[in-house]
């Protein structure tokens, strides 16, 4: 543990949550996508949100439940606000950078440019900083000057917007698909915190392959399966491998070894194997799947947009899962296929969404 990247995150909560509900056909905010994607960097020691709480009663308690400290900024009139949100932000974690040695990385949550002088002397104290911002509120310089940039909507878990309110979409077979919402696959993926353990071994592996992608990108180093558990604690403090049936977690990962889930191969300790994903699994199988998806709905040459074409695979074939293969989402996994020739992939501005077409 002492080798972890301490991480202090820091919200400017009234940038973050109105970006996000603006930029994204009125979503509402959720926080814990940005705490599983920190949870695959390092442990989180220190969690502040900045903002009227007045003004977000809903995400308060939202927020609550997840052990941030909510630190209140009174209502005063016009951009004074929003600028004592700012200043006290800034104080406070140049404040931690001098009181707290041990904390080698900060996340700063905003899109405001105002931010980057405190990043410039963050990462001059010796100190990574970590930037997340909603891609459209976000300002063009702000990721160049932080060490990594997460644009929230591209975060696992964050949802593809409702389809409703975009323009113009094709009126393709698969229509009726997009207008349905995605199917709460996160849900299995990451259990609510007041609810009960899904004991389901299933969602167990695709939780484990999703971790283990999440640090194979972003991790320096093996992936161990001390690593790999800390990081399944971080996501969810109450797992326990006895929950599924296992004695102890080696007997789990050897479990999903078998069935092709993960390899383990030899670690830098006994007893602490090197766990990773398959080199390629069942991935030909999965991009023929796809395309055969991708020419059912889109017969005639028609272009089928991404938005519920999930939903289509797993009726074709209910066990599918690109997180079992790897990849952190279904968007990935077709730029994947499309990379590898399967069908083509493009954004459509008058559909504002991505089209796929099989290769002719």
């Amino acid at each position: 543990m002492d080798q972890e990247d301490r991480i202090a995150l820091f919200l400017d909560y009234e940038n973050l949550a109105l970006g996000a509900r603006d930029h994204r056909g009125g979503a509402a905010f959720d926080f814990r996508p940005i705490a599983d994607a920190l949870a695959e960097r390092g442990r989180v020691v220190v969690r502040r949100a900045y903002a009227d709480w007045s003004y977000f009663d809903e995400d308060r308690r939202m927020l609550t439940r997840s052990h941030v400290e909510l630190i209140e900024i009174p209502q005063r009139m016009g951009a004074s606000r929003k600028n004592a949100a700012d200043i006290k932000m800034a104080v406070d974690a140049i404040e931690l950078a001098f009181e707290r040695d041990y904390i080698s990385t900060f996340v700063i949550c905003s899109g405001d440019s105002d931010f980057t002088p405190l990043v410039h002397k963050l990462r001059e104290l010796n100190k990574r900083v970590i930037g997340v911002g909603v891609e459209g509120s976000t300002s063009g310089l702000l990721p160049p000057a932080c060490d990594e940039f997460l644009y929230y909507d591209r975060l696992e878990g964050v949802d593809i917007p409702p389809a409703r309110g975009r323009r113009a979409r094709p009126t393709t077979r698969q229509a009726g698909a997009e207008q349905r919402p995605p199917e709460p696959e996160q849900e299995q993926d990451r259990r609510p915190q007041d609810a009960e353990p899904d004991r389901d071994v299933d969602a167990l592996a695709v939780l484990v392959a999703q971790s283990v992608a999440g640090l194979q990108g972003s991790a320096n180093g093996d992936v161990t399966a001390s690593r790999l558990k800390r990081t399944l604690l971080r996501k969810d403090p109450t797992f326990s491998e006895s929950d599924y049936g296992f004695r102890t977690f080696g007997e789990l990962l050897r479990h999903l070894a078998e069935r092709n889930v993960i390899e383990l191969g030899e670690g830098p300790a006994k007893g602490d194997p090197e766990v990773s994903l398959p080199e390629h699994g069942d991935r030909e199988v999965a991009f023929g799947l796809l395309r055969g998806v991708v020419a059912d709905l889109g017969s005639g040459g028609n272009p089928v947009a991404l938005s519920g074409l999930k939903n289509q695979v797993r009726r074709a074939r209910p066990d599918f899962s690109e997180k079992k293969l790897g990849y952190r989402s279904f968007l990935q996994f077709c730029k994947a296929a499309a990379t590898a020739g399967v069908l083509d992939l493009r954004w459509s501005p008058e559909a504002d969404d991505y089209l796929l077409t099989t290769q002719t």
